[in-house]
């Protein structure tokens, strides 16, 4: 009986430990999840911002003239990430065409670089910042043999 009697007591000393240990450690939990949510977001935009830097320069690289390459370049960037699903707070596409001024029978390329802040307050990570900023780059190559724009 005597050793049923002190085993209830040493019990009832750990009551409330459970609650203790749960309130410390529920924050830190929280906090990986979130910081797991921010890393898999950043992730995640940076391989559908490469998708769109490689669609913008590839459009780029299919038109003649300079001004057509750079428009082309912006809406195939913006209609990527539209269609990837990539919420950008800016968003930048810069072409470099001169690889269109080259003359016909040589190789030219052309850049497209993007680049897109990705917003990071909605996860309510403290200490994190409200957006990172991710950029990509890509080149295409010009057909050698079309003919170029004046």
């Amino acid at each position: 009986m005597r050793h049923t009697a002190r085993w209830a007591c040493g019990f009832r000393e750990d009551e409330g430990s459970a609650a203790i240990e749960a309130a410390i450690l529920l924050p830190a939990l929280i906090m990986f999840l979130c910081m797991a949510l921010a890393g898999g977001r950043i992730v995640t935009s940076g391989a559908k911002i490469d998708a769109a830097a490689e669609d913008a320069a590839r459009e780029a690289s299919i038109h003649r003239t300079a001004a057509a390459a750079q428009s082309a370049a912006q809406a195939a960037a913006a209609e990527s990430l539209t269609d990837q699903g990539i919420h950008c707070a800016s968003t930048s596409v810069s072409i470099n065409t001169g690889g269109l001024s080259v003359p016909v029978g040589q190789i030219g390329t052309v850049t497209a670089t993007v680049t897109c802040t990705v917003k990071l307050s909605d996860l309510l990570l403290p200490g994190t910042p409200g957006a990172h900023t991710l950029t990509s780059t890509a080149t295409s190559v010009v057909d050698q043999y079309r003919q170029r724009g004046d």
